[in-house]
Order: C-alpha cells, then structure tokens, then sequence
C-alpha cells in the first residue's frame, strides 16, 4: 500500500480557497488517516520526495539558501536535491555505515544538512540534529549516553568533538567536516559520488530521528522518532501552517531544534513547497526581515522572541506583500505582539504548540484567520485526540479549569507521537501513563473551545492558595512599553511559599530604576488578578534560554533559592512592598 495518495489529498487540501470548506475537508482527511492501516514499510525519501515530488515537479525550487553574513547563495531543486542527497548516502555506506546507525549533525543552517536528512531517511539511519551552540561538556554527554557512528561538523566545533570523542575513548566510521581539518574527511569528497542511491527497507517503526529535548525543566531526553511519526506526522504541521504547494516557506529556526525538522523540512516538503534557509551568526532583525522581503516568502514562521523584537522595528520600510501567513510556536506568542503585526503587515500572527515529542497538536490553523483569540494557541489538531486531564488523569470538562495538556491514545494513537525516550523506559513510562500521553505543559479551554496555555506543568506558581501561570503575567507586563522581554517564577517565602517574581529585560530606551519599577507595579495591578500581581521585579540584561529560545525558568528558580538562601538582593531588584504608595492598591 503506498502513501502517495494521502499526501496528494493533503496538498490539495492546502489550496483549497474557502476555509469553511478547508476546514470540513481536513476534518474529514484526518479521520480516515487516524483509522488507516498504514504499510509495513515506508522510504519517504524515496516514495514521497522522489517517487512524488522529483516525478512530478523535478525542476521546480526545493531549497533557498543564502548566509546573511556573505550574502552568499545557493538554490536547489527537487531533483538537485535529492541528487545531493544520494551523493551523501553512497559516500556513508562506503564507510560502512549502515542502517540503523546514527548521524550527528552539528551544523548550522547549511544546505548539506538538508542533503544529510535527506540521506540519513532514505538510508534507514537515525540523524540526531546538534545545536552548535553546545559546549565540549555538552557534545560528550551526548556521546557519552549515545555513542556517534557519524559526526558532521563545522571546523570551529572540530576540535571539540575531538575531545569529546577522546574523553569517552570512541572513533565513529566517518567524521566529516564543512571545510578542512586533519583528521576529518572533507565534505567535497561525497561530491565525486554517484547522484542515484538505492533506498533502505526501512519499518513504519524504525527511529529515524533522536533529538535531544531542549531541557527547560532538566537534562535533556533522547526523543525518538519513527520513519511514520515525522515525515507522515508532520501533515498535521503543515496543513496547520497552511503552507501550500508551490509557495516558498520560511521557519527561523538552526538545525539543533526539531523545530527545523518540523518547519524547515518536512512541512514544505510533504507540501511540494520551496524552503528557505538565513544562515547568520548573530541575528540582525532588519537585514532578516529585508531577506524574508527579498526572497517574496509566502508563510513566516518564527519563534516569540523573534517576533518581540520584529515588532519594535519600522515594519513600514519592507516589503511584505507575498506574505500569506505569519506563525508562532516555540511558547505562546503575547496578544500585543500580534496586534502589532498585523497592524503593519496585514497578517495575524496565527500561534501553534507542539513538542519535540510531536508534531502540531493544537493550533490555530488558516480557517481560525479573524476568529482567533489573541493569546490562544487554538484548538487540537484532527491528527490527535487531546484533552486536559486533572492530577489523576480524569477529563477535565469545567471551562476554565486548569489541567495537563495529555494526548488520549484509546481510540487512536496519533500518528506525529514519537515512539520512546531512547534508553529510558522509566521516562518513557512516566510519559505514558494508562491510555493518556502526558506533555509536562498545563493548559485550560474557555466556553468556546480555545486553548490558553498555562505553563510548564513545574512553572506553575504556588502562591498560598492559589495558582498562577507565569504567560499571563508575562504578557500583562508586555503590554507596557517599556518591556521587551518577561520571565515570571515563583521566588521561596516563608509565609506564602512562593511569590510571584518577574525578571524583566527592557527595550533600549528605557533604564532600570526604582520609579520604573514602581510603574510596572501599578501596571499589573490595573491587569491581573491580586494573587497574580508580581511582588518582586528585577531588571535584567538577558534570560537563560534553550537553543530553541524557550526561556530555562528552572535556571532562573534555581536562582532564587540560592539568592534566599543567602538573602542576597540584587542590584536591580525591587519589591513591592517597598513601595508605601502601593499600600491602597490591591494587596
């Protein structure tokens, strides 16, 4: 049985022009996908991108690449890219790399990390995407619990993969490098080999993918995925971003982050679309936003911070007209953030969520356009049946209620949902709990049926009685305009257990300062609930973050009991009862 025609379905699904009926049409679509026995064996490299996309539009653009650094460029079609693809596969296999062995890939967003996914699928052997942003610490404790058999690397992270591969005393078949350096082999020697490859008889549930988790509450996880739960899984990603055959795609985001696999690979692929891909080493917002004009991208995709800082920018002075759709995901996207946007552009900003462990499970797909709340991630995607769930995993059916964000798995399990945290069966089983995959994120639903993100299920604020999510917080002090950026956690006190506190890093024009304090202060007073209203704000120049942008807050409470502990104050830090004028407000 071939999957040829599902993904066909799926593509004209995304250009159908009334939403009211795109709408009923992937309803319809994902109910018999849920249910439809899927074959023993699938290549989506070979029986997707080949067997489909090079048969039918060979020729047409596949991949944009330029480095904003250079401004150099590249672009490749379908076929070409495949061709590349198949170079980097019967270069592996004259290692004796084999199916079922792993490719560490710490490269930045570089064409050959296209070529090498694309190889890696199709010859059956599992890519484990690596920020290059890793320290030598950090590469051996991924080669310490999961030992290389390839490394792909960038001549500057060179000699600490070396050193990482000496420390656990392992040589891997091939170690490849984006330029020169002894003792690796450089990549223009795959060049020399032949553009066809015989495809791997590759399982439905054969892993494919390990990403390493971006540890936002603990040491990062090996996430596996199979040969169907992201190449098949991800039409859930892209018919949520609504990204359309023959447009061009662009996802902000490095190859370290599954994020990349989501929305810089498999959406426009699966779609017969054209990627793109801005390589920069520090992010430049105008030069970025003046690439995205440039190349006439249709669908956006970046990550909040991105945008936080997009907006503050003169959007009048670029170019969006070709923009059809603008996306969040990575954690909620705040309302004002939005508004700004589309005021400039036209566009709503439309959020997603999902996890390294999925694909998009609740969004607010291209129908929600001019329905949307701002500030909610949308409703679940048809592909899974997702509900909130109370502490002992009972449907939570109140409005307004908060629980965790779970995945029911007795009527179907979802196809995006990855197969094991990789040697850890007492993770994986903690995950996996009776007919319920929890996500570790605490949500709630209004009268309507949209989603409000709540928090990590360990953000979550314990207050005396009372329980506050750090995203509303955050967003009420957004919505001054002296704040760029928020980050909210509960601080250790005797008498409440937590307090509120809010790390706050403000735009440029603005200066840490007590009456700056003060007015925030009076902010979320006028925006919040009493028990939400932060006791303590200190003023920051940067927040720990994973490499995906997700803020680290268990670094930042992690802080705070040190700081208790010792009863430090910091120089920026100021708390509410320090303020006498506040003593008439909400206490």
């Amino acid at each position: 049985m071939s999957l040829v025609s599902v993904y066909k379905e799926a593509m004209v699904i995304n250009t159908i022009t009334d939403m009211q009926k795109r709408e009923a049409a992937v309803k319809d679509f994902f109910q018999r996908l849920n249910r439809q026995e899927l074959p023993e064996y699938f290549n989506w490299a070979a029986e997707i991108f080949e067997g489909l996309h090079v048969a039918e539009r060979g020729n047409q653009l596949a991949l944009i690449w330029t480095d904003l650094d250079t401004d150099a460029e590249q672009q490749f079609t379908y076929k070409e890219l495949a061709e590349n693809g198949n170079r980097m596969l019967n270069f592996l296999r004259k290692q004796n790399v084999q199916q079922g062995d792993n490719i560490y890939m710490l490269a930045p967003i570089v064409p050959e990390t296209w070529f090498t996914s694309f190889a890696g699928i199709k010859g059956g052997m599992i890519a484990v995407p690596t920020a290059t942003s890793m320290t030598e610490r950090e590469i051996q404790f991924r080669f310490e619990i999961y030992k290389p058999d390839v490394v792909l690397s960038i001549p500057t992270l060179a000699d600490l993969v070396d050193n990482a591969l000496k420390a656990i005393g392992h040589t891997p078949k091939a170690k490849i490098i984006l330029g020169e350096k002894p003792g690796w082999t450089p990549y223009a020697a795959v060049g020399v080999e032949s553009t066809d490859a015989q495809p791997a008889q590759v399982k439905k549930e054969d892993v494919l993918f390990c990403f390493f988790t971006s540890g936002t509450t603990g040491l990062p996880k090996r996430v596996g995925h199979s040969a169907v739960s992201y190449p098949l899984g991800h039409l859930s990603t892209a018919i949520v971003q609504g990204v359309e055959p023959g447009s061009i795609h662009h996802n902000l985001s490095a190859p370290g982050w599954a994020k990349w696999a989501w929305s810089s690979f498999f959406a426009p692929f699966d779609m017969g679309a054209t990627a793109t891909g801005f390589n920069f080493s520090v992010l430049k917002p105008e030069k970025y936003l003046a690439t995205i004009a440039k190349y006439k991208v249709n669908s956006f995709c970046a990550p909040p911070t991105a945008w936080r800082v997009f907006v503050s920018l003169d959007l009048s002075a670029f170019d969006f007209s070709a923009i059809k759709y603008s996306l969040s995901a990575g954690e909620p996207l705040n309302p004002e953030v939005i508004e700004q946007w589309k005021a400039s552009t036209g566009t709503e900003i439309r959020d997603f969520y999902g996890q390294t462990e999925s694909t998009v499970m609740i969004g607010n797909p291209p129908w929600m356009e001019g329905k949307m709340r701002l500030g909610s991630f949308g409703r679940p995607s048809e592909m899974y049946d997702a509900v909130i769930v109370d502490d002992e995993g009972n449907e939570v059916k109140i409005p307004d209620e908060p629980g965790h964000i779970a995945i029911r798995l007795s009527d179907w399990r979802a196809i995006g949902l990855f197969q094991e945290y990789i040697g850890d069966p007492e993770q994986t089983k903690n995950a996996f709990r009776g007919n319920l995959y929890y996500t570790g994120d605490k949500a709630t639903f209004d009268k309507d049926g949209y989603w409000w993100f709540v928090g990590r299920a360990d953000d979550v604020i314990k207050s005396s009685d009372y329980r506050v999510g750090p995203f509303e917080v955050e967003s009420a002090l957004i919505e001054h305009p002296s704040v760029l950026e928020a980050a909210v956690v509960g601080s250790p006190d005797p008498n409440r257990y937590q307090l509120v506190k809010a790390y706050v890093i403000l735009n440029k024009r603005y200066q840490p300062s007590k009456e700056l304090a003060l007015e925030l202060f009076k902010h979320t007073i006028d925006a919040l609930a009493k028990f939400k209203i932060p006791r303590i704000i200190e003023f920051v120049d940067e927040l720990p973050k994973t490499i995906s942008g997700k803020i680290r807050r268990i670094e930042l409470r992690e802080s705070e009991i040190k700081k208790k502990q010792t009863e430090a104050v910091m120089p920026n830090e100021y708390f509410y009862h320090q303020f006498p004028e506040l003593s008439s407000k909400k206490k």
